[in-house]
């Protein structure tokens, strides 16, 4: 063991100071846990911008030297939409390319030995959950881990802390046609067609979830054994429509677990011959829209008490404070917690999801639920506007920026409402384009992150947008190919 500290304290991650002697011995151990496994395999993986987790995978034995020297990536990874195209001009000799990324050069993948987990599906192998570095020592300032543990040891430096909670809906089908004949193999490639494996609209019914037992089941184990904290397992209103809720934690913790959560649901079904889906609103007869809704309370770093919970009816100056950021900077960071074409189609009136930027005491009609009693140490907040779909890092850091914000500017939460779809309130953005024009202007996360953070995701989800409202509809060809 001794010796293995030895190496990895001479490698290149030590020596460029992104691993310090506390890390050596959380690295020894890993490998250990690795060796006791008879591990074959280690998932090398980073979260790129969309919360997608890419990677290499490594043989186990390379696992004192991935420790030691971190590994290599291509940089166009960065720079890609979702559709996988590289939206930059890397092989131009003029032209901006986010962060100088010309050439389709290296970053450097700096693992977390804390992220590492077996996987229950796939015992021989395990994940390995990384930081992106510039190779000389500097954090990627297009990590979006990094950016949002950059928020929250602002947060710290407060003296407070942000503690979340997850409920997560997705749906799962049956897969009929994967569709892997080489016409489908575009890109993006086609997708595949499926099933129901219910009819739906049976919300919180006993025997439905009955029927979807053995896949709650396979899935509740996976979190289990991946060591996330779920709470509850439930049917959601739609057809093959789920929803899962997990303890509290801090948000670096639960983005991790939102990007395990979202790749092993999609690979354990996918083994089953079951297509998972977090799209928020599938293009399929009678589906329903998907939400994240998030649960935050504020606690004091000291006391460990919680700033959100009051002697009385009325809100805390903290709570006040929070509510009003996050619904005074909502329209721009739409494009974090909102970031597909898909999901501004979920704002829609009398749907269980907002389409204001208002707050509500209990509604579930208002972008921010509020859930405070007097003297109760639950009391929270709960944040309605999330898509499923969203990077975990960017959304919890939105919210810590948005909500440090309020605070700081002694913001108020203007009066509740209780008619959250007939309110006379400022609508969120109706389109992906609306969301991209906010954040483009937005002082606020220009100042938190910076003109070239800000300009790079703008950039990528405009080339979204871009061939969204380019390519031809069936709208279109219905509306138009007869009539002229």
């Amino acid at each position: 063991m001794s010796a293995l500290k030895d190496r990895i304290a001479d490698g290149s991650l030590a020596r460029l100071g992104l691993l310090d002697a506390a890390g050596f011995d959380q690295c020894a151990d890993v490998v250990a846990q690795a060796e006791a496994a008879n591990l074959e395999t280690i998932r090398v993986l980073f979260t790129d911008q969309h919360g997608i987790l890419r990677g290499k995978t490594i043989v186990a034995s390379a696992l004192p030297s991935l420790f030691a020297n971190g590994i290599a990536a291509p940089s166009t990874l960065l720079l890609k939409d979702t559709s996988h195209r590289t939206v930059f001009p890397v092989w131009q000799a003029d032209g901006a390319v986010a962060g100088g990324m010309r050439g389709a050069g290296d970053i450097l993948m700096v693992p977390d030995p804390a992220t590492f987990r077996i996987l229950p599906w796939s015992p021989h192998s395990a994940w390995l959950l990384c930081d992106l570095a510039d190779g000389v020592g500097g954090m990627s300032p297009f990590c979006t881990r990094g950016i949002l543990r950059k928020s929250v040891e602002e947060l710290a430096a407060q003296g407070r802390a942000l503690v979340v909670g997850l409920e997560v809906e997705f749906h799962v089908f049956r897969k009929l046609d994967p569709k892997l004949d080489h016409a489908s193999a575009t890109m993006p490639g086609q997708p595949a067609q499926t099933e129901n494996l219910s009819q739906g609209y049976q919300f919180l019914t006993e025997t439905e979830y009955d029927a979807l037992e053995p896949v709650m089941d396979d899935l509740r184990r996976t979190c289990a054994g991946l060591g996330l904290p779920i709470r509850s397992m439930e049917i959601e209103m739609g057809p093959s429509q789920f929803e899962f809720t997990f303890d509290p934690a801090d948000p670096m913790t639960h983005a991790d677990n939102m990007v395990m959560l979202r790749t092993a649901v999609k690979q354990v079904c996918a083994r089953q011959g079951l297509h998972a889906t977090f799209m928020c609103k599938p293009n399929l007869p009678n589906a329903v829209a998907s939400g994240w809704h998030l649960h935050q309370s504020l606690i004091d770093v000291q006391t460990g008490m919680n700033l959100f919970q009051s002697k009385e009816d009325a809100l805390t100056f903290e709570c006040s404070g929070w509510i009003a950021g996050l619904l005074a900077h909502a329209a721009e960071s739409c494009l974090l917690s909102t970031p597909t074409v898909n999901g501004y189609k979920r704002y829609q009136p009398h749907q269980l999801a907002p389409n204001r930027i208002v707050w509500g005491r209990d509604n579930r009609g208002a972008m921010i639920r509020v859930l405070t009693k007097p003297d109760d140490p639950a009391s929270r907040i709960e944040n309605r506007v999330a898509e499923p779909a969203a990077n975990p890092y960017l959304f919890f850091a939105s919210q810590i920026v948005a909500g440090m914000n309020g605070i700081a500017q002694q913001m108020q939460a203007p009066k509740a409402v209780e008619d959250p779809y007939d309110a006379d309130s400022a609508p969120l953005p109706g389109s992906l384009l609306a969301a991209i024009n906010a954040f483009e202007g937005s002082p606020l996360y220009r100042m938190a992150w910076g003109d070239g953070f800000v300009d790079y995701l703008c950039k990528i989800r405009r080339a979204e947008w871009d061939r969204y409202h380019l390519t031809v509809s069936q709208w279109e060809q219905q509306e138009y190919f007869g009539l002229y």
